[in-house]
């Protein structure tokens, strides 16, 4: 995977990726921005997508398709944004119409369309579900970068997390959080994701390493 050139962009976009997988899935829009808010992200993943712009997650997706060929997978953050960029001309907060309707005499509230463009399902996930994939998404890409050496320490990954781009403090941080649930349990709990939903979530072999050496990211 290609990382973006700023750590907490390519650390974060995870958290509206996985946003836009859950709206494909045809879990409700309201249910997903709700999780984000109650796991205590500052905005919910759809509305941070409007924010930071559809198109510009749709330009991402397109110049890492040519920038890896064959290589290249398809994500389904890459169908919804294209879908909304090229289908619908809904770019974001930017052009006045995202996922969110922006009116000027009013709040934003959630397009009342999206419910046709991505048809909900009976049987949704619970809250739990969903804010569990929201913020282990974000751990699992952390801990990549720190496999791969574009983050130097743990420390740099937690700090940067909670002030760059509001990371819920009392997590402790993408790494910090792995230790609240234990390395053992985040392994095991990484694993049913991916079986789940996807090679996303698979354990980096970083992570695999230190619980099979009963090592730490911090000391006790």
């Amino acid at each position: 995977m290609i990382r973006a050139a700023s750590t907490p962009a390519a650390c974060s976009a995870p958290y509206v990726s996985e946003g836009m997988a859950l709206l494909e899935e045809g879990v409700a829009p309201t249910l997903i921005d709700k999780a984000g808010l109650i796991a205590g992200m500052p905005v919910g993943p759809l509305a941070l997508a409007d924010e930071v712009a559809i198109e510009l997650v749709h330009k991402i997706a397109q110049q890492t398709r040519a920038d890896l060929g064959s290589a290249y997978v398809e994500r389904a953050a890459d169908r919804v944004a294209a879908k909304m960029v090229l289908d619908l001309g809904r770019l974001g907060r930017k052009s006045g119409a995202g996922f969110y309707d922006y009116p000027a005499d009013g709040p934003k509230r959630l397009w009342p369309g999206l419910a046709a463009q991505f048809p909900v399902t009976v049987q949704q996930p619970t809250l739990e579900e969903i804010i569990e994939r929201l913020i282990l998404v974000q751990s699992v890409e952390t801990v990549r970068c720190l496999e791969e050496k574009v983050l130097r320490a743990p420390i740099d990954a937690d700090v940067g997390a909670i002030l760059g781009w509001g990371y819920p403090p009392f997590r402790g941080g993408p790494v910090g959080w792995l230790h609240t649930l234990g390395l053992p349990e985040a392994v095991a709990a990484l694993d049913r994701l991916a079986a789940e939903h996807g090679m996303r979530f698979t354990p980096p072999q970083l992570l695999r390493d230190m619980v099979a050496r009963g090592e730490r990211f911090y000391p006790v």
